[in-house]
């Protein structure tokens, strides 16, 4: 797991606490404030990160290795909106999105065994940040511009059904909203991934190796 000073450490201690499972139990916490079943292993797994960065694919692929469900967060949206979140941001507007995407992560986070794949501006709203430290066990996922821009690219349904964030578009768009979110991201995640030159496979596995969970097979 990501490790920092001493003080970050009795931090972390210091979030320990009983939280409530889906099935009203109390769960115990791990030391980051995570809610653990009874082995210890975490209840959920939430992974964050910019567009690109891999969520849905790692997310299907930790699912796959550890017997649990997963659901990406923007296509559970684009279901129950039934268009786009092109369209969404086109019809009603970005605070409409946004307050959906709040109340579809925040049901989604009351599951168990399910690794969430989170939308890449989830953690711009203070409540999103707050339910994703207080109910999972946060995991960012890192890629560089290039190679964000790279995946974005060979995406065809990207253009489609993703809405430019900002007027600029393009590299700039990512650079400038990499700057905001980053901070975000860091604010939120127990451990950070550098998926730069790996695959998802080799992502998920990491991810298990690191948090050590208890694989229901390799990932594959």
């Amino acid at each position: 797991m990501k490790h920092g000073s001493d003080s970050d450490e009795a931090s972390q201690a210091s979030r320990r606490r009983q939280s409530p499972g889906r099935s009203g139990m109390h769960a115990e916490a791990d030391a980051f404030g995570s809610p653990t079943d009874a082995s210890g292993s975490p209840l959920r797994l939430a992974l964050i990160g910019y567009r690109g960065s891999g969520k849905t694919t790692v997310a299907r692929q930790l699912a796959l290795a550890l017997g649990w469900d997963w659901v990406d967060a923007d296509v559970e949206i684009e279901l129950r909106a039934g268009k786009s979140i092109a369209a969404i941001f086109a019809d009603d507007g970005e605070a409409v999105f946004r307050d959906l995407e709040a109340e579809i992560l925040a049901d989604l986070l009351s599951r168990e065994r399910v690794v969430v794949a989170a939308g890449g501006g989830a953690v711009l709203r203070e409540a999103n940040r707050r339910a994703l430290v207080e109910r999972a066990c946060v995991v960012w996922l890192r890629a560089s511009v290039e190679t964000i821009l790279d995946r974005v690219a060979q995406d065809a349904t990207t253009a489609r059904r993703r809405p430019n964030l900002t007027t600029a578009g393009g590299p700039s768009e990512v650079v400038e909203l990499l700057r905001q979110r980053e901070p975000l991201y860091r604010q939120c995640a127990n451990l950070e991934i550098d998926t730069e030159d790996k695959s998802p496979i080799e992502i998920a596995g990491e991810i298990i190796d690191r948090l050590q969970l208890r694989p229901h097979k390799a990932p594959a």
